[in-house]
């Protein structure tokens, strides 16, 4: 049974119609698949087939080994959107409800090169030095989780300093365990440091700092 109803994929045809670059969607997941991932494989399905510029990889989490550390996967099912380089955009979990909108951003941000930083934030992140880790956990019914995913995306693919994560949190209860996330959206920045809610940018510009 397909995810997406016609009226939906007929939106998603609109809106990746402004893709320029081709882009590849790498899943990994296993060969008894895990409690989403059959879900996550047939949603990427259903988007790869609205666009002849999208390409899905599946990729085995204990067979496909140089991959997973190439790309420095922990958990599945996990995404990474990419274009000819992988920029640290990533998905941990099905990015569905209000999360389906950040995956459509990431893809066409990859694809045109375009990420809406302020120029300020931009010259923030041209000067790191240090390598910045985002980790924004959400859940797919939170209305104000994709702010803060599509943001902590922004800033991994404009440096190549950052990597950003989506965790979805019901999909990994030792992940909101491990990093105390009562709320959300939640970002950790580098595994120590916490951000409450959809921040705005200059404020976590502010807490990467403190992190640093």
């Amino acid at each position: 049974m397909p995810i997406l109803d016609e009226k939906i994929k007929q939106e998603v045809t609109k809106i990746l119609a402004n893709m320029v670059k081709p882009i590849t969607i790498k899943l990994f997941t296993q060969g008894m698949e895990c409690g989403y991932c059959k879900e996550t494989h047939e949603l990427l399905n259903e988007i790869v087939a609205t666009n002849d510029k999208l390409k899905l990889q599946v990729l085995d989490l204990e067979k496909d080994t140089e991959e997973v550390k190439k790309h420095n996967i922990e958990e599945i099912p996990a995404i990474v959107v990419m274009d000819e380089k992988d920029h640290g955009i990533k998905f941990y979990g099905i990015p569905a409800g209000y999360e389906f909108s950040s995956l459509l951003n990431a893809l066409l941000m990859v694809s045109t090169g375009v990420a809406k930083l302020t120029d300020e934030t931009k010259a923030f992140l041209d000067k790191l030095e240090k390598p910045v880790d985002l980790k924004v956990f959400v859940t797919p019914t939170c209305p104000y989780c994709p702010q803060a995913v599509i943001l902590a995306h922004q800033m991994a693919y404009y440096s190549d300093k950052v990597t950003a994560e989506m965790v979805e949190v019901s999909e990994y209860a030792h992940l909101a365990v491990k990093y105390q996330v009562q709320g959300v959206p939640r970002t950790v920045v580098n595994e120590k440091w916490f951000q409450e809610g959809a921040a705005p940018e200059q404020i976590l510009v502010e807490k990467i700092k403190e992190a640093l």
